[in-house]
């Protein structure tokens, strides 16, 4: 059956589908609201993940109804336990703060004016003083989250598919060159997603994965002409803990 699996649930004469009842109830999580801390934790996780190393330093820039709420809702508590690398239903989230302050992290809350196409947004800067990675995250509810930004490239990163992030400069030879390692391997590209700054000739480029890459891949492809940032993004990171 197509539906084989699936809970259908009515809002306002929509039909929403759900692929278990988790998704309807939201996530085990320590904090008030799935949007506004299980969600917010795994914004943070996504981000603390992809840099891959503990930061020095973490400006953490608020839009919408986060800006409004944060500090009585948790978010911020939240966000600096997925830094910490806590998962949502980690105890230690409330003393986040404290364990930051242990590690030497500095933490900067900046609360925007500006408009956000979703209220719940947040713009993650990390930095370690040698590299420095931004990742943009939307809390979407239930503690589900949408990744739209990585680097300031505008790119949506899949939610149950692993995909690698590169920086490349512009040319046609990088896919190519790319493909040619990945097929090799094994592997096949389901998506490609680009975004470019303007006035910036590096590239930002999303690549959609049916299957996670070796390490010995992902540095084969570091390696290639025209590269400049190669992170790999593994199945679920922007939507399971």
């Amino acid at each position: 059956m197509d539906n084989e699996g699936i809970i259908l649930v009515r809002e306002d004469r929509l039909f929403v589908k759900y692929k278990s009842v988790f998704d309807i109830m939201g996530p085990i999580m320590i904090g008030p609201s799935s949007s506004h801390t299980a969600g917010a934790a795994r914004i943070g996780l996504f981000a603390r993940r992809l840099f891959a190393k503990s930061p020095t330093e973490v400006i953490i820039t608020l839009y919408g109804s986060f800006a409004k709420t944060y500090k009585g809702h948790g978010t911020d508590v939240a966000l600096i336990g997925g830094l910490m690398n806590f998962s949502t239903n980690d105890k230690r989230i409330p003393q986040a703060k404290h364990y930051a302050d242990e590690h030497g992290i500095k933490i900067i809350f900046i609360e925007s004016d500006e408009e956000p196409v979703h209220p719940n947004t947040v713009k993650l800067q990390l930095s370690d003083g040698i590299e420095d990675l931004d990742v943009v995250g939307v809390s979407i509810g239930g503690g589900k989250i949408r990744i739209t930004g990585i680097n300031s490239f505008l790119l949506t990163v899949p939610d149950t598919k692993p995909s690698l992030f590169i920086v490349h400069e512009e040319c046609q030879n990088v896919i190519e060159d790319i493909q040619h390692v990945l097929n090799k391997s094994g592997h096949q590209i389901s998506d490609i997603q680009m975004s470019q700054k303007e006035n910036e000739s590096l590239m930002g480029t999303l690549i959609k994965l049916e299957h996670p890459l070796t390490q010995q891949i992902i540095d084969h492809i570091e390696k290639l002409p025209h590269i400049k940032v190669t992170k790999f993004i593994s199945e679920g990171d922007s939507h399971v803990l």
